[in-house]
């Protein structure tokens, strides 16, 4: 098949055949189609859009494009979460072991930061030795023995999507719908999954900021991902303020060890992460519905076994074997603490959740260019929730920074972050619309 009749039919409008969708997938695949072309293409579903059937066509089209991982004989149901970026995001580092202790298995493969939001790969390697990147052996046998492990994504899982969104990113394509669907579901079809959770962000620090765009991309990953066979629903949580209280790599790890200890009980962390845990048992069939989903996961959490869980885990892809006990001993600290204060009596009304995001960025723990180095040790704690009294001096933040300037510039950047009014403000409730299997 011509590859210029392909984009000329799906310039015109037309819904294209699985074989169409494959031919071109493997000509991408195979460098046999030029970037011009890969770029048209793109564009060409930017305006015209694709049908559920062509979405699925293309998600296993780019999952096939490489390796598709096997857990056969591992006996556990095979599951996974994903969540489209926020700030102060650190579920993944809780949920996998909590749902790994009510008998799931969780290969899960993260990714590092992408623009002002955290990447779970990022705060790993804030942990002395921990491996993102193990042999297949070493990432089978650590499933295997804990039940869950979490590593970045190898360039022979969906080699595809590499190559089309490296030409998405610079064609003004990123925002398509169908080629954001097919981007994330193909690297997780290609980790053999059997269900799966989305965490669709939405607020003004996600990259969906209208309530009806990122509906629209849960409808589509759900569609889809059931469509391929994998069993998904998703979760629409709020991203109008950061989800922990802390932002930043080192300092969610902590965060991620304090909540698994029974610290943040309560909390809009606490709900999410339990939530998207109900949701992973009912969609892997472990449980009958949400309520006794929730209350395994919350069994798991309260028991200590999650948190025994990630210990092993992070200890089998080589970190300290005593990490849960003295995270804070093994994880790096920044020199400079310097506090937030409040300007004003009131109460904390809105937060500029983003710019909080490219705060953590120029303390030096994100990317302002893909090659940069993160400093594992700097970003934001005891970030305080929203609609919180305060007076005029009290402490609504922490800034930890290498330096006195950026440490100043950030404490700046966080005062102005935040609006203190006279009301108390009305927050929607983090989680929710629920987007189920059809």
């Amino acid at each position: 098949m011509l590859p210029q009749e392909i984009i000329r039919r799906k310039r015109d409008g037309a819904i294209l055949t699985a074989a169409e969708i494959t031919a071109f997938i493997e000509g991408l695949s195979q460098e046999t189609i030029s970037e011009g072309q890969v770029a048209a293409f793109a564009m060409a579903v930017f305006f015209k859009g694709m049908t559920p059937e062509e979405i699925v066509a293309l998600t296993l089209a780019m999952r096939d494009s490489g390796e598709v991982l096997s857990w056969a004989g591992v006996g556990k149901p095979i599951a996974d979460k994903h969540s489209t970026g926020g700030v102060g995001d650190n579920v993944s580092l809780m949920l996998a072991p909590i749902v790994a202790a009510c008998g799931l298995a969780v290969p899960m493969i993260s990714g590092r930061g992408l623009g002002h939001t955290g990447g779970t790969l990022d705060k790993l390697q804030s942990i002395r030795g921990y491996n993102v990147m193990p042999d297949a052996a070493t990432f089978r046998r650590v499933v295997d023995d804990v039940g869950c492990a979490i590593i970045g994504q190898t360039g022979d899982l969906a080699p595809a999507d590499k190559r089309l969104y490296a030409i998405r990113d610079v064609t003004a394509t990123v925002e398509s719908i169908p080629l954001i669907t097919a981007s994330i579901l193909s690297k997780k079809l290609a980790a053999g999954l059997e269900s799966l959770v989305l965490d669709v962000k939405v607020g003004n620090g996600a990259f969906m900021a209208k309530g009806e765009d990122a509906e629209a991309l849960a409808r589509s990953l759900v569609a889809v991902a059931n469509g391929a066979g994998v069993r998904t629903s998703a979760l629409l949580t709020d991203m109008n303020e950061p989800l922990a209280d802390a932002a930043g790599n080192a300092v969610e790890v902590l965060n991620a060890v304090d909540f698994l200890a029974g610290a943040k009980a309560g909390t809009r962390l606490e709900e999410v992460t339990l939530a998207l845990g109900a949701e992973m048992l009912v969609n892997a069939g472990t449980v009958g519905d949400l309520q006794t989903g929730l209350a395994r996961c919350r069994q798991a959490l309260d028991s200590g076994r999650a948190a025994e869980l990630f210990g092993k885990m992070v200890h089998a892809l080589g970190g300290p074997v005593d990490f849960i006990e003295h995270a804070a001993r093994h994880l790096q600290r920044a020199p400079i603490e310097m506090p937030v204060q409040a300007k004003v009596d009131g109460y904390l009304a809105s937060a500029d959740t983003r710019g909080l995001g490219l705060c953590v960025v120029a303390l030096g723990g994100g990317r302002q260019r893909p090659t940069d180095a993160i400093d594992h040790r700097v970003g934001l704690t005891g970030l305080l929730p929203l609609g919180t009294a305060v007076s005029k001096g009290d402490l609504i933040a922490t800034v930890h920074a290498t330096d006195r300037d950026s440490g100043e510039r950030a404490v700046q950047m966080v005062t102005a972050s935040y609006a203190i009014a006279d009301d108390r403000p009305l927050l929607a409730s983090v989680i929710g619309q629920r987007i189920g299997p059809a």
